[in-house]
């Protein structure tokens, strides 16, 4: 029972642990990591050192961190630790060496997260001297003695050096601290051996001091080779030679001896042997080197020998003729030997060949005839087996200069310079071009490139000069002149004029239009119409003529605005003519029609005019004028009406009553009420009227009068009464007025009233 009580309480508190574990925020940070070196970054040999790497980890709680430490020296890993403590990283260097020089930096790795620190430099000074020697002293030729250096206490990678005196004998390298090379010595007498070693500290190398200096001994073996040519003297070419090669002395000699015969500037020997050997050949020149060597184990002896053999005839030499020619045309070619030995030979046995790359040709006088190709010749004398070759003539001969071409460069525009150009497609360099212009010679331009171009500068200053040139070239007394070249500069062109056809006072509606744009200048000419406001040229056309025409067919009122024109031909020069308005006038036949109109409107108005005219005049002669009397008295309505004819007879004034009132007189203010009216004035009242009188035929015909004539009827109403009873009523006066001929003073007829209307009750 106690047991799983024991169990049940384990259980609970590992799964509290592992909870409160669970629970723990386990962020952190790596905030630095230093290295640092003890006792100093400086130190001397056989010193021991510490590398101490320190981390500082910040943690928002206390849980352990796996942390991996990583020490480089020179980025090789030279140190790993793993540790979930915080203490410092130790990495030691117990009696450091100049082989630990170099750069550490220490790295921290945690859960992904690293950091490095900075690179610290350590230099350990100081080596210790190195130790040499022998396994022997006294050497005889060939002996061969093993040398060991040792560099005591020191580690790394080694390069160890044998010297005898200041010569370099071997070098070995090694991580060993200690190294040996097998010596051997060609020369015989006294050795002073010594050796020195450098330790690999990149990225430089540490150089130790010499070491004990050694002497060896090595004496001369008895044997010697030999060498013996015959003969040694007076040797010419194509004498027979033997050389022999042996050893002395050959008696008590023990080992393997073999001796070799070589010559120089031959790779391989020409004879070998076991003590002695033989070569037979034929002498040539000029000078022969011989050597005859013995070797005996390791060591090698050896003898060198010159023969100077005297030429036989000299190499020969060959020669062309003449030493230009062109193509195709005859060529001597001479080959001879300058040096013949006399005394041995005779010219006459001297034998000439020519070879090429295809053919062989024999000569005892060594001239030889050929036609002139692109070849190389080489010529070869011989006699007595001697052969000698001549060097390589290569033939070059000369390709005639071609038809010359002749072209203008540049345009060639009035004034400014340009260029002509010459130029032959076949010719051997260097070509002489000249150019002409008429017969007279310009100007000279040597070609001897092949990328060079003869150019030459050439203006024209006038507009009527004519140019015809000819280029003239040659490369070796051959002259060809090359075909005419006509040339005519380009005049620039004027500013342009724009001219209108019709005149513009005559461009109306309906009608066509030509715009005409001309310049002076050469064709040809490039011409464009623009429109004032239009950036797109109207029409674009180019002539062979100064001239040119824009043709709009049927103008409209939207025609009217400003055009210009532009115009440009070779020369490039762009030139633009003033711009002029051009107003579009209404169609002629518009105009008709408005002014036909017009007088038809005029003509109509004076018909109706004279028909009016016609018609008053002629009622005014068939009706009189009417006098319309108005009774003055405002009892009555009646009005008086009289009809006065051109006969009738009308008085200026005519009173009725001798008090009448003046005609001019205010008629009296009628009375408010009848009784007023019983009251009557003994006077009468009048009233005037005017009447128009129309003219008579007659009175047409007389002379006119201006003004109104004036009649006056003054009709009295008579307080007693018409006879008959009859009231009229009061009398007004009548104003006739008419264009009347003057007429002398008339009485009125009272008879003439006779038709008066009678009054109405």
């Amino acid at each position: 029972m106690g047991l799983l009580l024991l169990l049940a309480s384990t259980l609970l508190c590992s799964c509290i642990q592992s909870g409160i574990v669970a629970s723990q925020d386990r962020s952190f940070t790596i905030s630095s990591v230093t290295l640092t070196i003890e006792p100093r970054n400086e130190v001397p040999r056989n010193t021991n050192v510490t590398l101490r790497c320190q981390a500082k980890v910040l943690t928002k709680d206390n849980f352990p961190l796996t942390r991996k430490y990583i020490i480089y020296k020179e980025d090789r890993a030279v140190h790993t630790e793993t540790t979930e403590s915080s203490d410092d990283i130790l990495y030691r260097l117990p009696e450091a060496r100049v082989s630990n020089n170099g750069k550490y930096r220490c790295k921290l790795t945690i859960e992904g997260k690293n950091m490095s620190s900075q690179p610290i430099k350590l230099e350990v000074t100081g080596v210790s001297k190195p130790i040499f020697h022998l396994n022997k002293n006294n050497l005889t030729e060939g002996d061969r003695v093993t040398a060991t250096c040792s560099a005591p206490g020191e580690s790394g990678v080694f390069g160890f050096y044998f010297y005898d005196d200041s010569v370099e004998l071997t070098d070995v390298q090694t991580r060993s601290n200690s190294a040996q090379s097998m010596l051997h010595f060609s020369t015989l007498g006294l050795h002073r051996l010594h050796c020195f070693y450098t330790v690999d500290n990149m990225p430089l190398a540490v150089k130790s001091e010499e070491s004990n200096k050694v002497t060896v001994t090595v004496r001369e073996l008895s044997i010697r080779p030999v060498l013996e040519i015959s003969p040694e003297n007076n040797v010419y070419e194509g004498d027979p030679l033997i050389i022999s090669c042996r050893v002395e002395p050959s008696e008590h000699i023990f080992g393997n001896i073999e001796v070799y015969l070589s010559q120089d500037g031959n790779s391989r020997w020409l004879s070998m042997g076991k003590m002695d050997t033989e070569y037979s050949m034929t002498a040539t020149s000029p000078l022969l080197t011989f050597e005859c060597m013995m070797t005996l184990e390791n060591l090698k002896k050896s003898e060198r020998k010159n023969v100077t053999v005297i030429e036989l005839f000299s190499t020969p030499i060959l020669t062309m003729s003449p030493a230009e020619v062109f193509q195709k045309e005859p060529l001597t070619l001479t080959c001879k030997s300058e040096i013949v030995a006399s005394e041995k030979l005779k010219r006459a046995d001297l034998s000439y060949h020519l070879s090429s790359n295809e053919s062989f040709v024999s000569s005892g006088s060594g001239v030889f005839h050929v036609t002139a190709l692109e070849k190389d010749y080489t010529c070869i004398a011989q006699a007595r087996g001697i052969r000698k070759a001549s060097k390589t003539l290569t033939v070059h001969p000369k390709v005639a200069v071609s038809l010359p071409n002749i072209s203008n460069q540049s345009k060639p525009i009035l004034g400014q310079l340009f260029y002509i150009v010459c130029r032959s497609d076949v010719g051997s360099l260097p070509i002489t071009y000249i150019l002409y212009n008429h017969s007279t010679k310009l100007d000279t331009r040597v070609i001897r490139l092949p990328n060079q171009t003869a150019l030459f500068p050439v203006v024209i200053s006038s507009a009527k000069e004519q140019g015809r040139y000819k280029c003239e070239a040659q490369n070796g007394g051959r002259r060809i002149q090359s075909e005419e070249l006509v040339i005519n500069a380009i005049v620039p062109l004027s500013s342009p004029t724009l001219t209108t056809v019709p005149d513009l006072s005559d461009i109306s509606e309906g009608g066509h239009l030509n715009l005409i744009c001309a310049v002076n200048g050469s064709p040809p000419v490039t011409f464009k119409w623009f429109r004032e406001g239009d950036l797109q040229p109207l029409s674009t056309n180019t002539s062979t003529n100064p001239f040119k025409d824009y043709e709009i067919p049927v103008v409209s009122n939207q025609h009217s605005g400003s055009y210009y024109c532009e115009a440009y031909n070779q020369a490039d020069n762009k030139v633009e003519s003033k711009s002029i308005y051009i107003n579009v006038r209404m169609a002629p036949w518009k105009k008709a029609m408005i002014w036909g109109i017009v007088f038809l409107v005029i003509l109509l108005v004076l018909i109706a005019s004279c028909v009016l005219l016609y018609r008053s005049k002629r009622g005014k002669r068939e009706r009189a004028p009417e006098l319309s009397v108005k009774p003055s008295s405002p009892k009555s309505d009646d009005s008086l009406t009289v009809t006065l004819t051109h006969g009738t007879e009308v008085y200026k004034s005519v009173r009725v009553n001798r008090s009448a009132v003046s005609v001019w007189s205010e008629r009296k203010p009628e009375a408010d009420n009848e009784e007023d009216h019983s009251t009557v004035s003994n006077e009468p009242d009048v009233e005037y009227t005017e009447v128009v009188h129309p003219r008579s035929a007659e009175a047409a015909r007389a002379p006119l009068r201006i003004g109104t004539d004036t009649v006056y009827s003054e009709l009295q109403n008579s307080t007693h009464g018409p006879p008959g009873g009859h009231d009229y009523g009061s009398v007004e006066y009548a104003e006739l007025n008419g264009e009347q001929p003057e007429m002398g003073q008339n009485h009125l007829d009272p008879n003439r009233y006779s038709d008066l209307p009678e009054p109405v009750d």
